[in-house]
């Protein structure tokens, strides 16, 4: 029999559990060399703040067969043959279409995803013991066409600032590729929709703010060379890439979290899955720290908008019309309509 060229499969220890790796030689990162042995040797070293950032939450998966560069796919629903012991919860679409999530309960069941060439953990914003109750906004700063990363930089100053002159504390991350997500930890009282208003608010306010840089606008034709605030990751059943999480660039760029006083000169795509270990072992988790937060600060700034009369803003195509949104056609379209 030939030898295996990727290695015979090991053995790892997660969490009480033992954990098979096949082909652990396989190389997921062309840029960089790292192999599938090393993806879970990084996942290992930074156990303690992934688990806190994702630990008990359900993920979808973002899968790479052969690697990063490869063709991809999600996996929302584990398959029918897994071990006894992983744990999963059901999850909807925004059609009602459940599914059966993995769990991201300890560090075994986050090995095993990397088994299937997991190449990115997809977080959802509620637990999986509490459902209902979204305990994270997510501000995404996304860059549009045209956006360098010094006016993500600038327009995360600018949440900072918001959320501090709101009483909050933001928590900043890399996505691992060209823009910056800040987390709100909120306290598990507020639904999916309330979680959702307030971040139209906020970017809204952050787009009154700083017209120059930042927009609220949905619709792409809007947008121009702006910082877009995408509120709608925060809708139900919305996923966002998650803290720590490997993304499937050459090197293997990781969405990392940083301290505010880093903005001014962090390099995302300097953080990988070789460098970020050694980041954490001499600094920390620099969300350590987090707790939970009342919501009611920037849900005050929604209802402030709706007692002016500015209507919801438009939902992704895949959800169901919802109660006061605009209608969901982009404004060059609209103005076709006789």
């Amino acid at each position: 029999m030939a030898e295996d060229p990727e290695g015979d499969p090991v053995e790892v220890s997660a969490a009480g559990r033992t954990v098979a790796i096949t082909h652990p030689d396989k190389v997921l990162f062309p840029g960089s060399g790292h192999t599938k042995a090393d993806l879970v040797g990084y996942y290992q070293a930074v156990e303690a703040p992934l688990l806190r950032a994702m630990g008990g939450r359900p993920v979808l998966l973002q899968r790479f067969p052969q690697g990063a560069g490869g063709p991809s796919f999600f996996q929302k629903r584990v398959p029918e043959h897994r071990p006894h012991w992983l744990r999963t919860v059901v999850v909807s679409t925004p059609n009602g279409t459940a599914s059966r999530a993995l769990v991201a309960e300890d560090l075994a069941h986050v090995l095993w995803a990397v088994n299937l060439a997991c190449l990115g953990f997809h977080v959802w914003p509620t637990t999986a013991d509490d459902p209902d109750h979204a305990d994270e906004l997510r501000i995404d700063l996304d860059p549009s066409p045209g956006v360098d990363f010094e006016m993500v930089r600038e327009a995360a100053h600018e949440v900072d600032a918001l959320l501090r002159s709101a009483g909050l504390a933001g928590w900043p991350k890399t996505t691992g590729s060209r823009g910056i997500h800040v987390y709100v930890r909120l306290e598990p009282a507020w639904s999916s929709l309330e979680v959702r208003a307030a971040a139209v608010a906020v970017a809204r306010e952050l787009e009154r703010r700083r017209p120059d840089l930042i927009t609220a606008a949905w619709w792409k034709e809007q947008r121009g060379r702006r910082v877009f605030v995408d509120f709608n990751q925060n809708a139900r059943h919305k996923t966002v890439f998650g803290a720590w999480s490997v993304r499937a660039r050459p090197a293997g760029q990781v969405s990392t979290p940083f301290r505010w006083d880093e903005l001014a000169s962090i390099d995302p795509d300097a953080w990988t899955l070789a460098s970020v270990p050694a980041r954490v072992a001499a600094g920390g988790d620099p969300w350590e720290a987090a707790a939970p937060q009342s919501l009611e600060p920037l849900l005050d700034l929604a209802h402030r908008d709706a007692a002016t009369g500015i209507p919801d803003a438009p939902w992704p195509p895949v959800y169901p019309k919802m109660p006061g949104e605009p209608p969901r056609v982009a404004p060059s379209r609209a103005r076709k309509v006789p």
